[in-house]
């Protein structure tokens, strides 16, 4: 006979579920009433989910323990989501890859105890480090439902518990895939962080990473300090040890929920004037669209760059917009985004002179002088952050450009200042 669990604590486990979900929907309704950023609040949304899944399956954990290893799961498969998606919503701020590289250009990352990167040479800021980044965490997203599928495959065959760490069990071997794995997308996440902490400073991400890092992080290694408490004798069996911890969950998504009624507010968009909302059911749907994580995958697992999807922001009747190159460029809505974003670009974007086209097949910068001063300062407060020239006469890094000019003329006509944009 299982462990039961007294009534008191279902008790108090309810209340806090249904407190906690309670809350997270309200702040979800809101955000959707008020969805005049499609691009932010997309992730946003998903991240706020992430307080009812956590809260609901472990109750239902609580209550059902014979059928914990399903509801588990699917908690489980969120806490991956919820990464990836924290990561995009970060990229999204500053205006996306290209506006990151744009900023960060010629810098470096140097080795740091903190980090971990004490025995490597700095770390170039550029396209292949913020792909890394977007890497460490989609091969989180990808795996965890396969470990997942590992996981009830080996529970069939009765070669699963929870708990167990016996070498005869399948449960030792996954979570140390599942660490590793695990410890690699927070990692990367962390070091995206670092690098672009001066860029996010307006949209004060320090409170976002707190209540991310300590739902995502803490919960899963108490459940793993759990089961070893229970294996050393601190607590009775492996099953009390799983009941206890889906109870911490559900009082601590309560705890959750009211931290992210701070940490992402919803009336930074109530009333913005950059776009209308399209209503509950679209806003909604546009939430719950994996379109964008498709093409995301597609792109940063592809072995090359070819056809990069630079998002529209307005997600509108023409879609995504594709174009044929492997370096990142602001272009169309990305661009608008970095002009929205005056206290660290400031207000003389429009001096950047973008690269022409030659016939040869090969793009360098006009003027890279040019670039505002303003970029410069801001960014490098971080004591982290390197600049190797302190100036911006570097040139940028184009070994990975692979344009496919076939379809343009042999001489481009120079735009003027009359011409229509």
């Amino acid at each position: 006979m299982g462990y039961l669990v007294p009534i008191y604590l279902i008790s108090v486990a309810f209340i806090c579920t249904a407190g906690a979900i309670a809350l997270a929907i309200l702040h979800i309704y809101r955000h959707l009433l008020n969805y005049t950023e499609p691009i932010f609040q997309r992730y946003i949304v998903r991240i706020i989910f992430m307080v009812p899944v956590y809260a609901l399956m472990s109750f239902l954990s609580l209550v059902l323990p014979q059928s914990s290893i399903y509801f588990n799961s699917i908690r489980e498969v969120y806490e991956a989501w919820v990464i990836y998606n924290f990561l995009s919503l970060c990229l999204a701020w500053v205006g996306g890859p290209g506006a990151v590289v744009l900023s960060l250009s010629g810098r470096v990352l140097k080795p740091s105890w903190c980090l971990m990167t004490c025995c490597f040479p700095p770390i170039p800021l550029d396209g292949r480090f913020i792909r890394k980044c977007k890497q460490g965490c989609l091969q989180f997203v990808i795996l965890k439902p396969i470990l997942v599928a590992v996981t009830l495959v080996f529970y069939a065959k009765g070669k699963y518990k929870d708990g167990n760490f016996s070498p005869n069990q399948a449960y030792l071997y996954l979570t140390i895939i599942y660490t590793i794995s695990y410890t690699t997308a927070l990692y990367a996440l962390l070091l995206f962080y670092m690098a672009c902490k001066d860029l996010l400073q307006p949209f004060n991400p320090v409170p976002k990473f707190i209540i991310i890092k300590s739902v995502v992080f803490l919960t899963y290694w108490q459940g793993v300090l759990v089961f070893l408490a229970a294996k050393s004798g601190f607590i009775k069996d492996a099953e009390e040890a799983a009941q206890f911890q889906n109870f911490i969950i559900c009082v601590e998504m309560l705890i959750a929920a009211v931290g992210h009624l701070f940490a992402f507010p919803y009336k930074e968009y109530a009333g913005a004037n950059i776009g209308g909302s399209r209503g509950l059911t679209g806003s909604l749907a546009h939430a719950l669209k994996l379109n964008d994580f498709y093409h995301d995958t597609v792109h940063q697992f592809a072995p090359t760059y070819h056809d990069y999807v630079l998002y529209n922001h307005n997600d509108g009747d023409e879609g995504t917009r594709k174009y044929r190159s492997r370096t990142f460029v602001p272009t169309g809505p990305e661009m608008d985004a970095v002009r929205r974003n005056k206290l660290m670009f400031g207000n003389k974007l429009d001096d950047i002179q973008l690269s022409s086209v030659s016939s040869s097949g090969t793009s360098t910068p006009q003027n890279p002088g040019s670039v505002p001063d303003s970029l410069h300062g801001d960014v490098m407060k971080s004591s982290l952050l390197v600049d190797p020239s302190n100036s911006y006469t570097v040139p940028y890094d184009m070994s990975l450009i692979d344009m496919d000019l076939s379809n343009y003329p042999p001489k481009v006509p120079a735009a003027t200042e009359t011409e229509p944009r």
